[in-house]
């Protein structure tokens, strides 16, 4: 199921950097030089969705 460009862009602007990047280094997704949305698009749905409501 993929996302809609503007629901990404919601759930990312909900998200602190340092969470998606250690979730995406768990993964073994590349985050130097990397910006966030970038990051968000190769993570899956649930997991951003999960970081999104976590404060």
């Amino acid at each position: 199921m993929c996302m809609k460009e503007e629901e990404l862009e919601e759930l990312v602007k909900k998200i602190k950097a340092k969470a998606l990047r250690e979730e995406a280094k768990k993964r073994g997704i590349k985050t130097a030089c990397v910006k966030k949305i970038d990051i968000a698009r190769q993570l899956p749905r649930e997991v951003l969705e999960e970081l999104s409501t976590r404060q």
